[in-house]
């Protein structure tokens, strides 16, 4: 936040967990979000195929490709369910 009260970007791309979300592990077959390195912003279409002491690994749904490494929780969060509207 700025002095004047304003969110800045960063404030804005910021993760937003619950209490619950932040604790709770993610089992094999949740659909998650994946937070890009490069803008930071959330990308989904994904979803845990292991989870070890090193992170977790994902299955990108579009191709049903297992991603290369593992992720750490903070850049992975559970599936945001939208609105059901068109521009959402």
């Amino acid at each position: 936040m700025t002095a004047a009260g304003a969110a800045t970007e960063s404030d804005l791309s910021a993760p937003v967990l619950t209490g619950a979300d932040r604790a709770a592990p993610l089992s094999p077959g949740t659909r998650v979000e994946v937070r890009s390195s490069f803008d930071r912003r959330w990308s989904g279409g994904f979803e845990v195929v292991e989870a070890s002491g090193d992170g977790y690994r994902l299955l990108r749904l579009s191709d049903h490709t297992q991603l290369p490494g593992t992720f750490k929780r903070d850049d992975i969060r559970r599936e945001r369910r939208r609105s059901g509207h068109w521009w959402y």
